[in-house]
């Protein structure tokens, strides 16, 4: 097994800020710094000081935070032609930034020196050397990023070379290799990589791929295997066009199944940070995400739940726990007895006899052929299981409701109201409320009526709220199936409704919503 350490190199506030849809703020880039230190990042690219004033902001709010371990690294360019390196705006931003480190990037690829620079191709050898050189002297370490180097190489390999020997004679501490274009196979990668590591001493080589061809986290991988020592990459994969190199796919294998050192214990708080770099770019999670992603350890076929039953290995390549996931039991028409046993069993309902769970598979399978999803509404499965099981409580029944959507001009917003009758204890409820829309009224109206025998309902609220047409063919005729995320400000959970009636498959759901919360939650009365 391997004992070096790698050099984990994040570059998601800058390169995944690149992102489309991305916008952090100072304070969103403060955040992510301070997290990505307190795991043991030992790089961290905070942006380029000298290109927009966010950045030199936050390269002066940065200098108030006492990082324990992390590098907190300016990015530039080398200098400009004609222009010397101490008298360069963009090298002097460096400087000045406030930080000991600088990653700068540089052309190596002929055609960009001539195309892109128009300049020679000495004038651009003298420009990587003399602004590592410039930044050598007045910083504590100088990483060198060639760019297009993988595309340079194959088009001018001497030249390519030639860049980053220049680089290193101007003192740089890492010369790291760019698929900028992020189009070049593992194959070419790993040759490549072969025999430019003949030119330089062990552990200066470092890799920065980007994800165009679906490759960056597997070309990564296989640098690793061929000495590189220096890795980045971003969280999640955010970046340009299609991303960089994915850290939440890269981390574990090299830990887990490669045996380097790279964050140790806190491995375990990979999925927090995956989610926390989600949330400040104001983007969903993708839960499809190897490792990180909600999907990664859960299983819905009945034959997969079975084995995992009996053995985790059987098909879950890790332990979820190691990277801070969980493993997820999903239950579906495609499920068998064995998902709903320990899919009943993580949510605390005991079975009764093996027969309890046929039943309930059999009812599951008749519910989703007609339109019904339980993986995004664990909370509709629990009521439908412990009525399966006769220990359903009703908290209320309806009566009647109506909806009134009206629009009284053709430039004001429509009004919605419902009016709503419950009967709770043999007591009847009758009121009414307004609301945004049909939907939203209606949930008013019913927490409404509710309230008066349930107080502890004044805290849910309905979070997120998804339709789907679920019969195709059939036009505003369709059936359609409603997801509802309720939550009280403590806990979250989602139920379904299915109908031909938007309204009524809402109610469906809203109902279910409720009876969770008073089933799971209620507090029992003084």
């Amino acid at each position: 097994m391997a004992s070096q350490k790698i050099e984990i190199y994040d570059t998601v506030l800058r390169d995944g800020s690149q992102s489309e849809r991305v916008n952090f703020s100072v304070e969103d880039k403060l955040r992510i710094l301070s997290a990505l230190d307190d795991i043991g990042f030992l790089y961290v690219e905070g942006g380029w000081p000298g290109s927009n004033p966010r950045d030199i902001d936050f390269f002066k709010k940065a200098a108030s935070l006492k990082l324990k371990k992390t590098r907190l690294t300016a990015f530039g360019s080398t200098r400009k032609k004609g222009v010397p390196a101490g008298g360069d705006p963009n090298l002097r931003a460096l400087v000045g930034s406030g930080v000991a480190y600088a990653t700068i990037f540089g052309k190596s690829w002929d055609l960009h020196v001539r195309d892109a620079l128009r300049i020679s191709l000495d004038e651009n050898l003298e420009l990587i050397f003399d602004s590592v050189k410039f930044l050598k002297r007045h910083m504590d370490g100088v990483i060198y990023d060639a760019e297009h180097f993988f595309d340079g190489y194959k088009n001018n390999p001497e030249y390519a070379l030639k860049t980053i020997l220049a680089a290193h004679q101007g003192g740089a501490d890492r010369i790291v290799l760019a698929d900028t274009n992020g189009g070049t196979m593992p194959w070419d990668i790993e040759s490549i990589i072969e025999a430019v590591k003949q030119e330089f001493p062990a552990g200066i080589l470092g890799i920065h791929l980007h994800n165009d061809s679906e490759t960056a986290v597997a070309s990564t991988l296989i640098a690793v295997t061929h000495g590189v020592r220096h890795i980045q990459g971003t969280i999640n994969g955010y970046g340009e066009r299609c991303g960089n190199a994915n850290l939440c796919s890269i981390i574990p294998p090299l830990q887990l199944k490669m045996g380097y050192t790279v964050l140790g214990d806190n491995l375990r708080r990979l999925k927090d940070i995956s989610r926390l770099v989600d949330e400040l770019a104001n983007l969903p999670p993708n839960q499809y995400l190897p490792y990180v992603g909600e999907s990664a350890f859960a299983h819905k076929a009945g034959v997969h739940v079975d084995a995992i039953v009996k053995n985790t290995k059987t098909y879950e390549h890790i332990d979820p726990s190691l990277v801070g996931n969980s493993r997820r039991i999903l239950v579906s028409d495609l499920s068998g007895k064995a998902n709903v046993l320990m899919k009943s069993k993580e949510l605390g309902i005991k079975l009764a006899q093996a027969e309890d769970a046929s039943r309930i598979v059999k009812t599951i399978k008749e519910l989703e052929n007609q339109g019904y999803q339980y993986e995004a509404a664990e909370a509709s499965l629990d009521l439908l299981i412990n009525r399966s099981m006769n220990r359903h409580r009703k908290f209320f029944r309806l009566v009647g409701f109506r909806v009134i959507d009206e629009k009284r001009k053709e430039d004001e917003p429509p009004i919605a109201e419902a009016t709503i009758m419950l009967e709770v204890d043999g007591k009847l409820e009758h009121t009414a409320a307004m609301g945004n829309g049909p939907v939203n009224a209606l949930d008013n109206a019913l927490r409404k009526a509710l309230e008066k025998f349930y107080p502890e309902l004044r805290n849910v609220r309905l979070l997120d709220f998804k339709v789907r047409v679920i019969s195709s063919g059939e036009g505003t005729g369709a059936s359609v199936r409603v997801l509802i995320e309720s939550g009280d400000g403590m806990h979250r959970w989602g139920t379904v409704g299915v109908s031909q009636n938007i309204i009524e498959a809402s109610w469906l759901a809203l109902v279910d919503s409720i009876n969770y919360r008073l089933l799971k939650y209620k507090q029992p009365k003084s």
